[in-house]
């Protein structure tokens, strides 16, 4: 038997989204319910942040990226089961690999539409060419 088959020592020292062997179909839909509990009080505050006074005008948009940075890690660790363990190392690996890919693809777009934007040619002079 290798270390990883065998049973942990201590069984509470899992993450939230980490699945037991033992455990039943009651204990994962409380993991479920917990963190959708979580994603909708987490959306819930960012309406609230951006239609409130609550927080400083020129700061609302930190606050909405940290809650939604917040939102992204209950994603990952209580819906796509994404711990630190390892066995869940191919996991991040491939989550690590999409996000390049996003942003290689989001921040080359925008690079590409930037340079664009700035080398084209002023409607007008783009009309009287073609009078």
């Amino acid at each position: 038997m290798s270390r990883h088959d065998e049973e942990p020592d201590n069984a509470e020292d899992a993450a939230p989204g980490e699945a037991h062997k033992g455990e039943s179909g009651h204990g994962a839909a409380q993991v479920y319910l917990l963190g959708l509990l979580l994603a909708t009080a987490l959306t819930a505050a960012s309406f609230w942040i951006a239609g409130s006074n609550i927080v400083w005008g020129p700061a609302i948009p930190a606050a909405l990226i940290a809650l939604a940075v917040a939102q992204i890690g209950v994603h990952l660790v209580f819906f796509l089961h994404i711990t630190s363990g390892p066995e869940n190392a191919n996991n991040t690996i491939a989550l690590a690999f999409g996000v390049l890919i996003v942003v290689l693809v989001v921040g080359g777009s925008i690079w590409i539409m930037g340079h664009l934007n700035h080398n084209m040619m002023p409607m007008a002079e783009m009309l009287q060419m073609q009078h």
